[in-house]
């Protein structure tokens, strides 16, 4: 095959492979140029085809005869195409073994399908195909909604008080270990899905309904968190549970307002049961303190009449003693001490009866009751 210099569709020149081009088979010239002519895109375009056919191990289009020299009836190969191959298998043996890791990530390498390492952040090398690589986002926090968020009644739970309620939560989790992430889960997901529903159920099985519902929703969330993590490191799973986020807890749509009715019967209840515990109470608190008054005025009047019985005797004894020292003046003064504790408070007039008993120093009209009376007795 001869070299043509023409253009694509051949042209329509003198005989020889490498002159000056004639017209261009339509009769017209093309235009001439003192200088150098720059070769046709076409042109180029074809040169490029044929040596990539070399490399490539085909035929070489032109340049040579059939007379067997230079090999025309296979593959040309020369120290500059096997120098470009060689250059470009490099490259892509290059890019294919070595790869990046982000910081939030991290990488699986195989080699042979098994497990051989694990990446860091960086720049990482894994020599194709012996070894290959899987890189896994560690850091990245993911999501799944659990409950009645899907929109579904998975989040319809028995109580173990035989009552029904609605929960919606979402379970955070990110990768600890890439490796056992990678060949012990088969759907990762769907296996925490899995185990929260199961853990959540087991959980509210074990609580009755108004717990849940008021003051114990951060503890079932810490208790959730513990359940699944638990489980999922007997999986080997490499799944660390980040938080559980409790968003709703309430009755089933249909009997809500009932169970709200219920619920204000029973705060109601709660309500005038604290009134009666704190009227009680006070109730309570004053008759121990009054008994305990009690106690002590009758332990104040025992000592009282005690220490006045002992008083008594101890008079009594120094009276005695006295009198049998001088009976007739000892007599004398009990008595009149007698009839003055007797007469002191009564309120009488004693009048001298020596004259005839007429008692005619005295006027009888005169009121001598009120002349004594104190001016307190007066105001009173």
């Amino acid at each position: 095959m001869a070299g043509n210099s023409g253009g694509p569709w051949g042209g329509g020149g003198s005989s020889g492979g490498g002159g000056n081009r004639g017209n261009n088979g339509d009769g017209r010239k093309p235009p001439e140029s003192d200088g150098p002519q720059i070769p046709e895109i076409d042109e180029l375009m074809k040169k490029g085809q044929e040596q990539l056919r070399v490399l490539m191990g085909g035929r070489g289009g032109g340049g040579r005869g059939s007379n067997g020299k230079g090999g025309g009836g296979g593959p040309i190969f020369t120290k500059g195409t096997v120098a470009i191959g060689l250059l470009v298998a490099a490259g892509l043996w290059a890019a294919a073994s070595f790869y990046t890791v982000k910081p939030e990530e991290q990488s699986v390498e195989l080699f042979l399908g098994e497990f051989s390492a694990v990446g860091n952040p960086g720049l990482n090398f894994a020599p194709w195909p012996l070894v290959t690589a899987e890189v896994i986002p560690v850091t990245r926090e993911q999501n799944e909604d659990m409950g009645g968020a899907r929109g579904s009644d998975d989040g319809l739970m028995l109580t173990g008080d035989e009552n029904v309620v609605d929960i919606d939560y979402q379970v955070v989790w990110n990768i600890n270990d890439p490796a056992k992430y990678l060949f012990n889960l088969r759907d990762p997901k769907q296996t925490i899905q899995a185990v929260s529903e199961s853990a959540m159920r087991e959980i509210i099985a074990q609580s009755e309904l108004a717990p849940i519902l008021n003051r114990d929703r951060g503890i079932i969330a810490d208790r959730l968190q513990e359940l699944i993590q638990s489980t999922m490191d007997s999986y080997n799973s490499g799944v660390n549970i980040v938080r559980v986020n409790f968003d709703k807890a309430d009755p089933p749509q249909d009997v809500i307002a009932a169970f709200r009715d219920v619920q204000a019967a029973a705060q109601e209840r709660d309500r005038l049961q604290n009134v009666a515990d704190a009227y009680a109470n006070r109730v309570l608190a004053e008759a121990r303190g009054e008994a305990a008054q009690i106690l002590e005025e009758s332990e104040g009047y025992r000592a009282q009449q005690i220490n006045s019985a002992q008083g008594e005797a101890s008079r009594f004894s120094a009276v005695l003693e006295e009198y049998s020292k001088a009976p007739d003046v000892t007599r004398k003064r009990l008595y009149l001490e007698r009839m003055e504790q007797v007469l002191g408070d009564v309120d009488k007039i004693i009048l001298d009866q020596n004259s005839g008993g007429q008692g005619q120093g005295v006027v009888p009209y005169l009121p001598l009751n009120e002349l004594r009376r104190s001016p307190a007795a007066e105001s009173n």
